[in-house]
């Protein structure tokens, strides 16, 4: 494998973030990195409250490698503020990092390589818990190989989004992330995979996700429908998806979205899941 390239970490945070946890994520994806970023672009999505302020002037003063807070005026949304991220990353190569998750130290020195290696995309898998770091609730393994990856990518998102490193020119030869509430980063990888990016995931968790009492809530409703079937539409338009694909796609997913809360998370365990070689446990991003 080659060596490791340089490489920065894209973590963007917004009003509602709590302070402890966004000081958590970068702990864990900076001091305690085997293989840490060369820097961090810190995306602040809009105004914050005083402490979550504070808490991002405090990283930025006491990090060990440099970092350039993005300070957007307006909230704008998680698509558009990592475009923004993205414009202001410095390499080449860019890891992505959510303000409540917690990367495992081993994370970059993992993934790096298989990006210097030649791909272009490389997630992992995740650990969810709770409030607690040792409160694991559940484990997700992604598909693995590029063939599976690609045949998965016609139903699900065959990555988790906090978990993914990738190539910022491909990713901006596509059109970056695009305004797509709740889906963003499915419609980007689609069109990476679509435009040949060369692709995998690592087994190994990578990444502890944080697992909000609302996670499945947060899954189903009107908006969640509408941005389902406005992705479904581009996915087919792309040519992405065969005919029967998309209304499968819709019946199937979009009905994902509608039924009540405690059905929705029966069927992502009996499911979902055990079609994406995924344990119990709500989606991630």
């Amino acid at each position: 494998m080659s060596e490791p390239v340089p490489f920065s970490l894209l973590l963007p945070t917004y009003h509602a973030d709590d302070p402890d946890h966004l000081r958590r994520a970068f702990a864990s994806a900076v001091h305690e990195q085997t293989l840490r970023p060369d820097e961090v672009v810190l995306v602040r999505d809009g105004v914050v409250p005083p402490r979550l302020q504070t808490a991002i002037d405090e990283l930025a003063e006491s990090s060990p490698v440099p970092v350039n807070v993005v300070e957007l005026a307006d909230n704008i949304g998680l698509g558009h503020a990592l475009d923004a991220g993205l414009a202001a990353c410095r390499h080449e190569v860019v890891a992505r990092m959510d303000a409540d998750d917690i990367s495992l130290p081993q994370r970059f020195a993992v993934q790096i390589p298989l990006i210097a290696a030649g791909y272009d995309l490389v997630g992992s898998g995740l650990l969810e818990f709770h409030e607690h770091e040792e409160d694991v609730v559940g484990r997700r393994t992604p598909p693995i190989g590029e063939d599976e990856i690609r045949s998965w990518s016609r139903f699900h998102d065959p990555f988790n989004h906090p978990t993914v490193v990738y190539r910022r020119s491909f990713v901006q030869r596509v059109g970056g992330y695009e305004d797509l509430p709740l889906m963003e980063d499915y419609w980007l990888f689609a069109r990476m995979i679509d435009a040949g990016a060369r692709v995998s995931n690592v087994a190994e968790p990578l990444v502890m996700y944080r697992v909000g009492a609302g996670a499945y809530a947060r899954r189903g409703g009107l908006e969640l429908l509408r941005s389902e079937v406005q992705l479904q539409r581009h996915f087919r338009s792309l040519g992405f998806t065969t005919r029967s694909q998309f209304l499968r796609n819709i019946v199937v997913r979009g009905g994902y979205r509608l039924v009540p809360e405690g059905l929705r998370k029966v069927a992502y365990r009996r499911v979902i899941a055990p079609r994406g070689h995924r344990d119990e446990g709500p989606p991630a991003g």
